[in-house]
């Protein structure tokens, strides 16, 4: 899945580069998306392959720190990069005429720079916060890698202040890009249904399948893993359920690799482009 994942992300990643028929904004948001999918597996997965083909179950406390760092600032980026593809769809769909100057290239690099840079501040903070607690334990994380939930789990001070920081955190990067996915695809809804063109709204619709299809399965499980009650998870009890670590896995890897076919399967540019560089053909 690793070697998938890595190959289609590349492949998309280059061909958003390279054909000029994908130098708009909906692909450099997503070039952007294969190289968040790329860089949050990379921090997690070969280390788990690691543990799996060597049995060595330790990390550092800076590896452990690192990692945290860089799962959960993907994973921050994301969301707000969804949030900013969904608006990036709705003005297309809804302005079509004034779409290349909303849209310009200074506000669509700008709108995924605010992504990257909202998202690494966020894991800053969240990693310092967790970093700083003093574990007294056995420090065995009850997990596949330092997932920031589990490791809190093994401190043996009070974290609410951790809590609370998540808490904001889940409101800024989980339900307002969840919020402007919501009313985007409203208004995308109500503009495709006054279309009179079946083939108008044929063609609305196959632009936003592939986007929405990757929110719904990405949202479904964030929400699982990080917006649970607290009483499902206290701190100190050490239960994570198997389903949480499958979820962890679906979400690191399962995801990652399914983002470039749902993107591809449902995009002719895509496809033209992607079948130009494995065929080896010049692309004009």
């Amino acid at each position: 899945m690793y070697l998938v994942l890595l190959f289609g992300n590349g492949v998309l990643i280059i061909a958003s580069i390279f054909d000029a028929r994908l130098h708009t904004p909906m692909y450099f948001f997503l070039g952007n998306l294969s190289v968040l999918d790329i860089c949050y597996t990379s921090a997690s997965i070969p280390s788990t392959l690691v543990t799996f083909i060597s049995k060595k179950r330790s990390i550092t406390f800076y590896g452990c720190a690192v990692q945290m760092f860089l799962v959960f600032a993907m994973g921050s980026t994301e969301c707000l990069l969804l949030g900013m593809m969904a608006f990036d769809r709705y003005v297309a769909i809804c302005n079509p005429l004034r779409y290349p100057i909303i849209m310009s290239r200074m506000v669509y690099v700008l709108m995924a720079s605010t992504s990257w840079f909202s998202g690494i501040i966020n894991s800053t903070v969240q990693t310092s916060l967790a970093m700083r607690l003093p574990f007294c334990g056995n420090n065995v994380i009850n997990h596949f890698g330092c997932e920031t939930l589990a490791v809190l789990k093994l401190a043996c001070v009070d974290i609410s202040l951790n809590v609370t920081s998540m808490l904001v955190a889940s409101m800024v990067f989980l339900v307002l890009p969840l919020l402007v996915i919501f009313f985007s695809y409203m208004f995308i809804l109500y503009t495709i249904l006054r279309m009179k063109s079946a083939t108008g709204r044929h063609k609305a619709f196959s632009t936003c399948s592939s986007h929405l299809t990757v929110v719904i399965i990405f949202y479904g499980t964030i929400f699982f893993m990080y917006a649970k009650p607290a009483s499902q998870d206290l701190p100190g009890e050490d239960k994570l359920q198997i389903l949480d670590k499958l979820m962890f896995l679906f979400y690191g890897a399962m995801i990652p690799m399914l983002n470039p076919i749902i993107y591809s399967l449902r995009n002719k540019d895509v496809k033209g482009a992607v079948k130009y560089l494995l065929t080896c053909k010049s692309i004009q």
